[in-house]
């Protein structure tokens, strides 16, 4: 558990799963996706694949905030011109889920495991994609917020560095797990800088790997020696999952 305090949020909290031998809670942008819906709008509509991946990299190195390097990812989308329906438009076009999580998904619900999108992103952005799994996957994300400018995002946390303190989803199931006996277990998915704040407080992490080469959660968890698994897609994961049910029964 972290002795820190906690950021206070903008948002509410969904009620916790506490009667759940497993939750996981996963990132959205280039986890579940193909490719992180944010960087798509910022490289072809915003200032660029360069600006956006030395930002990234700057947040990797802590010379910048996440909050503030993606504040200004999206505020180049506006400042082109881009309105928030042809961007959700875009999306809709370019941005496919992993070709695996509709099994991942359907092993979850025939499992009972429930599945949280803990993302950085704005919740109308993700509705725009995820329509065509179903409606019983939980979306925490900051709503997009249409009096800044043109449109802008409304950050969940917004006096942290992240914007959205992802390690905020799983610290609460941390702490029911001690009052549990220690259930429900947390398995958290990510692959990127957004996800860093949690990937050291699940009970097992996994990190995706991309082939275009942007693994910046891979680094940061070997750089600061956080144990996890790497993965390529989700249809992978489910051996993984039924291993870890098959090591922690009652």
């Amino acid at each position: 558990m972290s002795d820190e305090p906690a950021p206070k949020s903008t948002l509410p909290y969904p009620p916790l799963h506490k009667d759940k031998k497993f939750v996981v809670l996963s990132d959205w942008d280039g986890t579940i996706t193909t490719f992180d819906s944010n960087d798509y709008m910022t490289d072809n509509l915003g200032f660029g694949k360069d600006l956006r991946r030395q930002g990234n990299l700057d947040i990797l190195s802590g010379k910048v905030t996440f909050r503030d390097a993606f504040r200004d990812m999206l505020q180049s989308v506006v400042d082109n011109g881009h309105g928030y329906e042809e961007c959700k438009r875009v999306l809709r076009e370019n941005i496919v889920l992993d070709h695996g999580f509709k099994t991942f998904h359907t092993f979850c619900v025939e499992h009972d495991i429930p599945i949280i999108i803990v993302s950085s992103g704005m919740e109308p952005t993700i509705r725009a994609t995820i329509d065509i799994i179903s409606n019983d996957v939980e979306i925490l994300s900051p709503p997009e917020d249409k009096e800044a400018m043109q449109w802008g995002i409304k950050f969940r946390h917004p006096t942290s560095g992240f914007g959205h303190d992802k390690s905020q989803a799983i610290l609460p199931y941390r702490k029911l797990a001690e009052e549990q006996g220690g259930w429900p277990k947390v398995l958290f998915f990510g692959d990127g800088v957004s996800d860093m704040s949690a990937a050291k407080h699940a009970d097992y992490l996994f990190v995706k790997t991309k082939s275009q080469g942007e693994n910046d959660l891979v680094a940061y968890c070997r750089r600061e020696g956080i144990e996890h698994t790497v993965f390529t897609d989700f249809e992978a994961v489910v051996p993984l999952v039924e291993k870890i049910m098959n090591e922690n029964v009652d």
